[in-house]
């Protein structure tokens, strides 16, 4: 499916990682890459403030970027690869297996394990982002959720296609955006450009320059007789 591919999420040209990304067929292929190309990295490099306060495990498997600021508080364990200019906020747990690329923030409670961020992401508020790949300049709304297991534990599927992963939370394109609460099922591919409304449940393939809306109107009743 042409859709599934790289090129239709992401603009790859001036991702210092877009080498992850070549010749896959299906954009989930390159979470079972991750580890492999994390360890081809220089780790161990770490150019950026690092506030006291913060926890830093595994020094030696972590890289942050120049310009880039760890809060106290903070919680980074390896293997972890942070870019330039990034923000690592107060209450932050980074759970190992993360690429983040340049001008990212991670934001008080967010918590991220095994995922993909190109350049300036914000999971800025209470997000949960487990074997997830967000694209450029996405911003999560507060308290974002990408789920990444089925309640049967069952292998994850994608318009029909077994993707062989029994944990893949979400894809979520460049310039995408969503909105406070609102959530994504295991496997939601979601394009570019695209509006994700507040408080909205999302799963499988949303094209780009979509938006997603839930049909519940509001009904207000006076109490009064």
């Amino acid at each position: 499916m042409q859709d599934l591919q790289p090129e239709y999420f992401f603009n790859l040209l001036s991702y210092e990682h877009k080498a992850l990304f070549a010749g896959k067929n299906h954009l989930w292929e390159v979470l079972s890459y991750l580890k492999p190309y994390l360890a081809s990295l220089p780790l161990g490099k770490v150019e950026a403030k690092i506030s006291d306060g913060a926890y830093i495990i595994d020094r030696h498997l972590i890289s942050i970027g120049k310009g880039s600021v760890v809060e106290p508080g903070a919680y980074i364990k390896g293997p972890c690869y942070i870019g330039n200019d990034c923000t690592i906020r107060h209450g932050a747990y980074i759970r190992g297996d993360v690429l983040i690329g340049n001008g990212c923030v991670v934001g008080h409670d967010t918590e991220v394990k095994h995922s993909i961020f190109l350049n300036e992401v914000h999971a800025a508020h209470f997000a949960y982002l487990g074997d997830t790949i967000l694209g450029n300049r996405v911003n999560l709304g507060a308290g974002t959720i990408c789920a990444n297991l089925k309640f049967n534990r069952a292998k994850v599927a994608v318009g029909g296609i077994d993707t062989g992963l029994s944990k893949f939370g979400a894809i979520i394109g460049d310039d995408s955006q969503t909105g406070c609460n609102s959530v994504t099922n295991p496997g939601t591919c979601v394009g570019q450009s695209v509006w994700i409304y507040p408080c909205t449940n999302v799963g499988g393939f949303i094209p780009s320059h979509s938006t997603v809306k839930n049909k519940v109107q509001l009904e207000i009743v006076s109490s009064l007789s």
